[in-house]
């Protein structure tokens, strides 16, 4: 949620960044301006009236109690109160209205977001493998350890069985992610994935993205499709000392999404399901440390792809492609052989006071009190990292080399021919 009192103090500055993202959003702007001056007037006029609705009732009680006559003072007195009620709901009504606009605006884009339509290139680090055999995609490389078919008789498309070492591949590599990230200052959690309304509104997922949210309605429940959600309500309605700032998490939870209007696109195999397992770093930090952290998060996640023996490009997102929580954006994207072309592979975004605002997640600052800001970025989302670990380390006869960092982890060594 955007500061009310920085629209009305900056519309203009306000504007021009939001009509960066959409030429749309300066009506919005316009209404809440509106609405804003709706609620500060019946505002201010209830509070005149009860003033002079107070100095009647002394009046009042004073005539009665010398015995005059009082029923004029009285049908008066009840006039104002009607008044008075009438400018409440007014101020009711207004209040309503400005908080459902101020909901449905984006974070102001930083202004070193890419401005678009297209994203731009910030770096391309490795060299693009030359196998010298024909690629084979993920499914073919891990045979029966993918089990499509048995996924979607059990739970419909895009749901998938992981067998054999797979399995311990996916658990060394979640291990070993969570173990670098503890080092990073990252502290590990398991967070619950059933999360209520407030969570996703606050994380700016409610209202903009109900169509990818399973939902589970008699208990008013929603799954997640990322621990952001989770984490960023870890302190919710709290004040954090300045001192105990940065505070860092590493989540690791599976993630639901019903990829609505996806319809046609990534079907085959696991890239796009509806469940995966993935671990997110997630920070809160000072207003004034926000940029910092958002590039030490970026640099974490180029590590664990360097390490992991993956070609990768860095994408700064475009202001038009950017969630509504998200000032600014990076998406890595590692080269997938079996697709001849890159494809994202983690995120990560600086929120800035957007989500703390929604959450109300303050940090006390001298004598007072300040909204501080967060980010997130995923350090590995499983499914999308088994693929391209797949298909980058395949040989020619069909089998996998893994890489060497997860083999203390459980990984083995390789994989044989499907």
């Amino acid at each position: 949620m955007l500061d009310l009192k920085r629209i009305r103090e900056e519309p203009d500055v306000v504007r021009a960044g939001l009509t960066r993202r959409d030429a749309s959003l300066g009506s919005v702007v316009e209404e809440i301006l509106a609405l804003d001056e709706q609620w500060r007037r019946a505002t201010s006029s209830a509070e005149s009236l009860r003033a002079m609705q107070r100095q009647q009732s002394e009046a009042v009680a004073a005539g009665k109690r010398s015995g005059a006559d009082v029923e004029g003072e009285l049908a008066q007195l009840k006039q104002v109160s009607e008044e008075v009620k009438g400018l409440v709901e007014q101020a009711r009504v207004a209040q309503e209205q400005l908080d459902r606009a101020l909901a449905r605006l984006p974070n102001l884009p930083d202004p070193t977001a890419a401005p678009g339509p297209q994203d731009e290139l910030v770096r391309e680090v490795g060299e693009v493998p030359v196998l010298g055999f024909e690629p084979r995609d993920h499914l073919d490389l891990a045979g029966a350890m993918i089990d499509m078919d048995s996924g979607a008789r059990l739970s419909g498309s895009r749901f998938a069985y992981l067998r054999g070492d797979l399995v311990m591949l996916e658990l060394a590599l979640v291990r070993w992610a969570l173990e670098k990230l503890r080092g990073r200052g990252f502290e590990p959690v398991i967070p619950p994935v059933l999360v209520r309304e407030r969570a996703l509104y606050g994380t700016g997922f409610l209202p903009d993205t109900e169509q990818m949210i399973y939902s589970v309605p008699e208990d008013e429940l929603f799954l997640v499709g990322t621990s952001e959600v989770a984490l960023a309500s870890l302190h919710d309605g709290e004040i954090l000392e300045q001192e105990q700032l940065p505070l860092r998490y590493a989540g690791f939870s599976p993630c639901f999404r019903r990829e609505a209007g996806a319809a046609g696109k990534d079907t085959r195999g696991i890239f796009r399901v509806h469940q995966f397992d993935k671990v997110e770093m997630f920070s809160f930090v000072a207003p004034e440390d926000s940029a910092a952290e958002h590039e030490r998060i970026l640099a974490i996640e180029e590590e664990i792809l360097g390490e992991l023996g993956l070609r990768y490009r860095v994408m700064n997102i475009a202001v038009t492609d950017l969630g509504n929580s998200a000032a600014k954006k990076y998406d890595c994207e590692a080269w997938l052989p079996g697709q001849g072309r890159y494809r994202e592979l983690t995120s990560c975004s600086n929120t800035t006071d957007y989500q703390a605002r929604r959450l109300n997640i303050r940090m006390r600052a001298g004598k007072g009190t300040q909204t501080l800001h967060t980010l997130n970025g995923t350090a590995v989302a499983v499914g999308r990292t088994l693929v391209a670990l797949l298909e980058n380390g395949q040989r020619e006869d069909g089998g996998v080399d893994l890489p060497e960092c997860l083999l203390p982890f459980g990984a083995p060594a390789a994989l044989s021919p499907s």
